[in-house]
């Protein structure tokens, strides 16, 4: 059984989605895992990691405006601001989505669906830096 562990980071440019699949395949490649598991995990809270559509950019653009309607940032009952109006928005939108994703890997690569793309979903407005880990096990 082999493991392997790499992070990199991911320049945001504020809300919205960011592919990061080419950058876990890379890991995946180098980790030479050829069949296992792939775990992806984000180290922060106001961030999240999804698997969605990568060929059509408009179902990002729906799944953005999905979640501005959801959890918008100009709710009254907010407590928690201390950083802003998009502080408790941004937790609220993370623990809906997911801070991890594991993927099957198969003959040294993800199986990862014909349309399926590893995102970063920054629910700040400002630019962040955000923080991804990967871990590799298998044979």
């Amino acid at each position: 059984m082999k493991a392997h562990t790499a992070s990199f980071t991911v320049r945001t440019r504020g809300k919205g989605t960011s592919e990061i699949t080419d950058e876990v395949a890379r890991i995946v490649r180098d980790s030479d895992v050829k069949t296992g598991m792939v775990t992806v995990f984000i180290r922060h809270t106001s961030a999240s990691l999804i698997i969605y559509e990568n060929a059509d950019p408009s179902a990002r653009t729906d799944l953005h405006e999905f979640f501005e309607r959801l959890v918008p940032e100009d709710s009254d009952y907010f407590v928690h601001t201390a950083e802003g109006p998009d502080d408790m928005p941004s937790h609220l939108r993370m623990v809906l989505t997911r801070t991890s994703e594991t993927i099957p890997i198969a003959a040294g690569r993800m199986t990862l669906g014909t349309w399926q793309g590893i995102f970063l979903f920054e629910h700040r407005a400002a630019p962040h830096q955000r923080g991804i880990s990967v871990s590799v096990i298998g044979e």
